[in-house]
């Protein structure tokens, strides 16, 4: 059984391999890259790899926390 390689597995893996490049690599992409890694990650389901699944919802984590530090930054600069 061969599977597809599709376009969001492939922009999934270009993001994740930004993401492990270094450990503050989540905070040198853009908004938008993150709400995307965001998505093609809560898609991809990796219930059969408990390891896997486990690291998803960390990374999940990490996004979420880092949208919303991006949301506060801009929340906050437009109120000064």
């Amino acid at each position: 059984m061969s599977k597809k390689i599709t376009k969001e597995d492939r922009e999934r893996v270009e993001l994740l391999q930004i993401v492990s490049s270094s450990k503050k690599a989540l905070k040198n992409l853009s908004m938008e890259q993150l709400e995307r890694l965001r998505e093609l990650v809560e898609k991809k389901d990796y219930s059969h790899n408990k390891k896997a699944h486990k690291s998803k919802v960390k990374l999940l984590s990490k996004i979420n926390i880092r949208i919303f530090e991006l949301e506060a930054e801009k929340k906050y600069s437009k109120t000064d």
